[in-house]
């Protein structure tokens, strides 16, 4: 994701509204769901994710949430959350989860703005290409671990390898 052009001039905007603006500058489908909630649907390589981001004035937190829909078998769940445990262990931010009620993977991420500190444009759309990178740097790990049957550390191995070349 390229980062959106400077077309946002106030420093008082609500960071919903920001959202909402980059999701418009992207071309994402979205839903101003609330005043400090807004859902859109992101494109990747792999899957479409769906994103979530919430304002709480409470603890001043723009709460991000990426999911995307996986059911695996019952008899994998344990290894499931075992590569989610070596996945969390390599991220400096954000954390995968698994609900399994909903059977949604679960990418968490919590930007703090405290002190009345306003995020930039640009740091609300790193925020979420972070997350959707994360989402897809880690999917085929996960795929591997649920469907294949691969331990989770092999697994990761696909994650953490880097592609050289072109096809």
């Amino acid at each position: 994701m390229a980062h959106p052009e400077q077309y946002l001039e106030t420093d008082d905007l609500h960071p919903i509204d920001i959202v909402e603006n980059l999701a418009e500058h992207h071309a994402w489908d979205f839903d101003r769901i609330a005043d400090d909630q807004i859902a859109m649907a992101v494109e990747g390589q792999w899957r479409t994710y769906a994103v979530t981001l919430a304002w709480s004035g409470y603890d001043e937190t723009l709460r991000l949430v990426c999911t995307f829909e996986m059911e695996p078998p019952e008899a994998r769940i344990p290894e499931l959350h075992a590569v989610l445990n070596a996945a969390n262990d390599r991220l400096w931010s954000g954390a995968f989860t698994y609900w399994a009620p909903q059977k949604l993977m679960v990418f968490r991420y919590g930007l703090i703005l405290s002190g009345a500190a306003q995020a930039g444009p640009e740091q609300i759309d790193t925020m979420v290409s972070a997350a959707v990178n994360n989402c897809e740097r880690y999917y085929p790990a996960f795929q591997l671990v649920c469907w294949a049957g691969r331990a989770p550390e092999d697994a990761l191995q696909v994650a953490i390898a880097e592609a050289y070349g072109r096809a």
